[in-house]
């Protein structure tokens, strides 16, 4: 998907909103669990549920992989579900180098057709390039998370005063433009947010921590906004698992329409139509 046709789904939704399917059997209505294909059954009904609602359904690749061949298969039904028009994130996290990196490439973009994935730039541009050389692939680079522990690395200075997230955004905009390379900043950090878009001016940014975790999706707008919109806000939990009984998919609907209407009054408060 191009940053052209992202724009414009965002438009004519209006809408910004991401959904992660993070599906963890233990959370799942129960009934769900007499399916062949559980995963896929919770993702089928969320998707069928939120479709006209959000433009990005997110993936997180651990709650697939640890159940083997079976939640890869789960995984690539998910994928070949999502409609053609949303964008289909890889939350995998990847980031090594070489051979490697290429072969990571290739399983996201090519297997299973994801439109970006979420790469980790600790060893550098080596670790990057390979999932740039795709045509209308995106990369979607970790800069300022919102865990607790970011507070171990990103925030260091060097001798000049630069924070590492600030290196890391500086340094790799020379990698990739904004029609290939995103950014993760989490929405916990609202006050960190305006200095990341001062770094990227252009660039989309992939938000999570919305809801549960405590952000502020009003912060985020008003930190992280760009002539684009420039913003994919991520909620999981609180939509995916609003509710968990045989209404879920309803009430999974309801929690996304809630902050789908929130973001449409944003965008039509920036004249974003």
């Amino acid at each position: 998907m191009t940053k052209e046709q992202l724009v414009s789904t965002i438009k004519a939704k209006q809408s910004f909103l991401c959904i992660g399917l993070d599906v963890d059997l233990d959370k799942i209505p129960k009934f769900l669990l007499e399916f062949d294909d559980p995963i896929f059954e919770f993702n089928k009904r969320i998707i069928d549920a939120t479709k006209d609602l959000c433009v990005a359904y997110k993936p997180n690749i651990a709650f697939y992989e640890c159940h083997g061949s079976k939640g890869w298969d789960a995984l690539k039904k998910t994928v070949d579900y999502i409609p053609s028009d949303i964008f289909k994130i890889a939350d995998a996290k990847r980031g090594d180098i070489g051979n490697t990196s290429h072969y990571y490439a290739k399983t996201f973009f090519e297997y299973l057709n994801f439109d970006a994935v979420t790469v980790a730039p600790y060893m550098g541009v080596d670790s990057v390039s390979p999932f740039l050389e795709y045509k209308d692939k995106w990369v979607i680079l970790l800069a300022l998370t919102s865990n607790k522990g970011a507070l171990d690395f990103q925030f260091t200075t060097d001798l000049s005063g630069e924070k590492l997230f600030e290196r890391v955004i500086r340094k790799s905009a020379k990698w990739g433009d904004s029609s290939k390379l995103m950014y993760v900043v989490g929405a916990t950090r609202s006050d960190s947010i305006g200095e990341v878009r001062a770094l990227a001016k252009d660039h989309f940014f992939l938000v999570p921590g919305i809801g549960e975790q405590g952000g502020s999706l009003t912060d985020v707008a008003t930190y992280g906004w760009n002539d684009n919109c420039g913003l994919l806000v991520n909620s999981s939990r609180g939509i995916i698992f609003a509710g968990n009984d045989q209404d879920f998919d309803t009430k999974a609907r309801t929690a996304a329409q809630e902050l789908q209407q929130e973001m449409a009054t944003i965008l039509r408060g920036k004249l974003f139509l």
